[in-house]
């Protein structure tokens, strides 16, 4: 996991200074929350993706614009994933797993951003959480092409039979 998360680490690039707005003939990803997420797990089991982001990031927001509104990125996810998208400042109590978890002020986010990212609060930071595994969390922004390789590596089940290392060596990137 570690080859991962300095993997995508490694791919920062300065925030451009424009902020337009999402293309009107970009498909959306279907967001939903993390509660309905859990209760969607009782009928079909996928991988859940969780966006953790907060509204002054800027690099949350370029991910809005360059790679969720991405047509195959989209697709991808919604064919693949329970999509969640948590603003990690709220204030609102999270309920997941039998647990709740309230606003923090010492962390000056919820206490569910912290348990997700393991105490590393970075923004935009893209968490996994495959049936039955732990929350996997990748920090940073990623375009389409840097996504790819991780949420294929978990929607397509490989995570269950090989290392991430061996699966980078044998990923063959299509979008």
């Amino acid at each position: 996991m570690v080859s991962l998360v300095l993997l995508l680490s490694s791919t920062y690039k300065p925030l451009p200074d424009s902020h337009k707005p999402l293309p009107a003939s970009a498909p959306p990803v279907s967001w939903i929350t993390i509660e309905q997420a859990e209760g969607r797990l009782q009928q079909q089991q996928k991988p859940i993706l969780i966006d953790l982001y907060t509204t002054w990031c800027g690099w949350c927001h370029q991910m809005d614009r360059h790679t969720y509104s991405n047509k195959k990125v989209a697709q991808y996810l919604t064919d693949k994933f329970y999509t969640v998208r948590i603003d990690a400042e709220t204030r609102a109590s999270i309920t997941w797993k039998g647990k709740t978890y309230q606003y923090d002020p010492q962390y000056r986010c919820n206490a569910f951003a912290v348990y997700l990212s393991h105490g590393q609060l970075e923004f935009p930071t893209t968490i996994i959480i495959a049936a039955g595994e732990e929350p996997q969390a990748i920090p940073g922004y990623m375009e389409p092409k840097d996504l790819e390789m991780l949420v294929k590596y978990y929607g397509e089940g490989d995570y269950k039979t090989k290392g991430f290392d061996e699966y980078q060596r044998s990923f063959h990137p299509s979008w």
